[in-house]
């Protein structure tokens, strides 16, 4: 709870002085029915007109006062609580552009959508009501049962009675429901990751003509929230009914014992009204707190939700202060294993391998053989198990990891673009670079010409791209790597989406790049035959490596792949 302090502080003083506000208009209302008895026992009773007119003057001042009090603390909750919400998001974002794969992996990009969009939503909403009830709904309950102490120290006992009544009902239901609420975020995440999985693969639903069975998936996780929901429901029911019941029967019992008391002086008419008045005000202020109690159990299980994120460290650390030596080899990795689980079998085993500074290097085999994983380990994307990986000299978990990342250009399997416009998208690579670097990247990667006839660099790009087709995307991204100018560029698969002209025009391009190390992982042999050296790949394990040539004839795998591979084409 501690932690979210720190994103108040500079609301600090719009909450302690809408907090006082709210407090202030609280005492007002608890001194109404004071004043009210006063011009009962005093003004009615002596009928003198201008006491009435005085005590409903005070009451109108009292009530004004009180307008003013609530509009300001409505209008600080207001602002505090949204700058809080906004302060969380900010730093729950930041936090999960510090993770790495793994963790982003375990927790899955729906559920972080939901923690970052809803769940924070719901803090927000319990800010703004701790400063505008939390601090006014349980001073008006305590105070009416002091006055009433006050005015009859027995009647007073049942008011006092009622409310530690109604206070257990609330533990008892908070106590239920926390679990359910937990419960129900968590379903959200299913909810959320099944429509966001459709959306993205709409084409292929429909293609598949999958759309009934893609509707029952849903209607599955939604029946599975709605059961939930319904139990939370049928638990949080009995709050209001409960609070009533025990309130209300309070109220007749004062009734009839303030009767008595009335019949043989020991209370006034106005005192009967005022206990009457504390009475209904305890009632309204436990059903405010009754509601509370709902809206602040969703927000301690939406905060754990998010401390989750923020409790979870990188398993990449910072690394050290390491400078690169350019004439090293650019890649070296001795007796690499790998794992993404931490008691799962191992992905990569036994990897060693060395890549000269310039060289261009084919990775192939088949899939899920680890090309993708291999070339993950290079920026850090995630860490080895154990083994060595070193980039020019020096292992890359001595590398700052900026300074590292900033060696690599990575273009992945997933033409990833993000809307906004061609520059925008390029500027990813490099944000000092010039409309002329611009054109040379593109010119590098086949994309100047459909660029140009779109519209040029300010041509707008959709959400993921979608107006550009699948190989006009990764063109796109392979320039946005080339123009980051890298030592060292990845080309994950990235041009499967290309015709073999525009394939062969693209690597040529990239080999007339000076002072470029280029992996090219790929299922194509046409795409990696000219490489300086080819590694094949299989169950994790590199099971040749050399030119096109000798590995033909010395590699099994490698045989396999070319042969299949000519049949295909034949």
């Amino acid at each position: 709870m501690k932690r979210y302090f720190q994103y108040l502080k500079e609301y600090k003083w719009r909450c302690i002085f809408g907090t006082l506000s709210k407090w202030i208009e609280a005492v007002l209302e608890l001194l109404v029915p004071i004043v009210m008895a006063r011009i009962i026992d005093v003004g009615v009773a002596n009928e003198d007109l201008s006491y009435v007119l005085w005590g409903g003057a005070v009451m109108l001042a009292m009530g004004a006062v009180g307008f003013f009090c609530a509009v300001y603390c409505q209008r600080s909750a207001s602002i505090a609580s949204q700058g809080f919400g906004t302060n969380v998001r900010n730093a729950l974002f930041r936090h999960i552009n510090t993770l790495s794969y793994r963790e982003l992996d375990k927790i899955g990009s729906a559920s972080l959508v939901t923690r970052t969009v809803n769940d924070v939503n719901q803090m927000q909403s319990g800010v703004a009501m701790i400063i505008r009830l939390v601090v006014r709904a349980p001073f008006i309950a305590a105070g009416s049962v002091v006055l009433c102490l006050l005015i009859d120290w027995q009647i007073g006992l049942v008011v006092f009675a009622a409310a530690l009544l109604v206070a257990l009902v609330l533990w008892a239901i908070m106590r239920k429901t926390v679990p359910h609420y937990s419960k129900n975020q968590q379903k959200l995440d299913r909810l959320a990751q099944i429509t966001g999985e459709n959306l993205e693969g709409a084409r292929v639903v429909r293609a598949f003509c999958s759309q009934g069975k893609e509707r029952a998936r849903f209607d599955a996780a939604a029946e599975d929230m709605l059961d939930n929901s319904l139990k939370l429901g049928r638990i949080s029911a009995f709050l209001n009914p409960l609070t009533y019941a025990i309130v209300n029967f309070c109220v007749a019992l004062i009734l009839l014992w303030s009767g008595v008391k009335v019949n043989t002086g020991v209370l006034t008419n106005g005192e009967i009204i005022a206990v009457i008045n504390y009475m209904m005000q305890i009632l309204n202020a436990m059903v405010v707190i009754s509601n509370l109690v709902s809206l602040f159990t969703k927000a301690h299980a939406s905060m754990n939700r998010v401390s989750e994120v923020f409790d979870l460290r990188s398993s990449v650390g910072e690394g050290g202060d390491a400078k690169c030596d350019f004439s090293a080899p650019a890649v070296e990795m001795e007796d690499v294993c790998f794992s993404y689980s931490e008691n799962g079998q191992n992905t990569l085993r036994n990897i060693s391998l060395r890549i000269p500074a310039g060289a261009t290097v084919g990775v192939i085999g088949g899939t899920g053989s680890g090309k993708t994983t291999l070339v993950s380990l290079l920026p850090r994307l995630y860490d080895a198990g154990s083994g060595s990986v070193k980039v020019f000299g020096h292992d890359v978990k001595e590398y700052p990891v900026r300074d590292l990342r900033f060696l690599f250009g990575v273009v992945p399997q997933n033409a990833s673009l993000f809307s906004g416009t061609v520059r925008s998208n390029l500027f990813w690579g490099n944000d000092k670079a010039t409309d002329a670097e611009f054109e040379e990247a593109l010119k590098t990667a086949c994309a100047y010409e459909f660029v140009s006839e779109k519209g040029g660099l300010d041509q707008p790009v959709t959400e993921s791209g979608k107006n550009f087709s699948g190989g006009q995307r990764q063109r796109l991204t392979i320039a946005r790597a080339v123009v980051a100018k890298p030592r060292i560029l990845i080309l994950d698969d990235s041009c499967s989406a290309l015709d073999f002209a525009t394939d062969a025009k693209v690597r040529a391009n990239i080999a007339a790049l000076e002072n470029v190390t280029t992996i090219i992982v790929s299922q194509r042999v046409s795409s990696i035959r000219s490489a300086d050296i080819i590694f094949a790949m299989e169950d994790g394990k590199i099971a040749g490596s050399g030119r096109h040539e000798e590995l033909y004839a010395e590699c099994p795998l490698y045989r396999e792949i070319c042969d299949s591979q000519a049949r295909a084409e034949e």
